[in-house]
């Protein structure tokens, strides 16, 4: 079912792909408005932590001059891992919209359920938003890779040093 912020985290999804990034998007939006909208930078800025929720919650948080966000909602293309779920629960981020699951690090149901760890704060979760979506542009990038990686290996400089 089409969600128009879920589409907006999709194209800011592509920004990533376009920039050689992971392709996730993160929109968050307080009383139907868009607060802010980003994407995963972390190879253009070389941080681990420039994941694309933790980018939006620092932008929402100066925007709102809150670092309460409690009455916003995000949108992610990709189920949090536990570092940004960790992010959005200290944030109190009302609720949870992801597109594709997460099997091996997602946080919100797929190798762990952040919600069932703390009593701080339980943002209501749902999962598999425009999923279909979400997981062709996942498809795309990591084919990319793999095609890469392969082409890399098929093209490997002669050693003219070797005897």
């Amino acid at each position: 079912m089409f969600n128009p912020f879920m589409a907006m985290a999709l194209n800011q999804a592509q920004f990533a792909l376009d920039n050689g990034e992971v392709p996730v998007g993160a929109v968050i939006v307080k009383d139907g408005i868009v607060i802010t909208s980003t994407y995963n930078m972390r190879e253009m800025n070389q941080n681990a932590i420039a994941h694309a929720e933790i980018l939006a919650i620092n932008k929402a948080c100066v925007a709102l001059k809150s670092w309460r966000l409690d009455e916003c909602d995000i949108y992610v293309t990709l189920e949090p891992c536990i570092m940004c779920a960790g992010a959005i629960i200290n944030a109190r981020v009302n609720s949870v919209y992801f597109g594709a699951y997460e099997k091996n690090n997602g946080a919100f149901g797929g190798i762990l359920d952040c919600t069932k760890l703390t009593s701080i704060h339980k943002p209501t979760v749902y999962g598999g938003i425009m999923e279909d979506n979400c997981n062709e542009m996942l498809r795309l990038f990591f084919n990319k890779i793999r095609h890469d990686v392969k082409e890399s290996k098929d093209c490997q400089p002669i050693n003219r040093y070797e005897s």
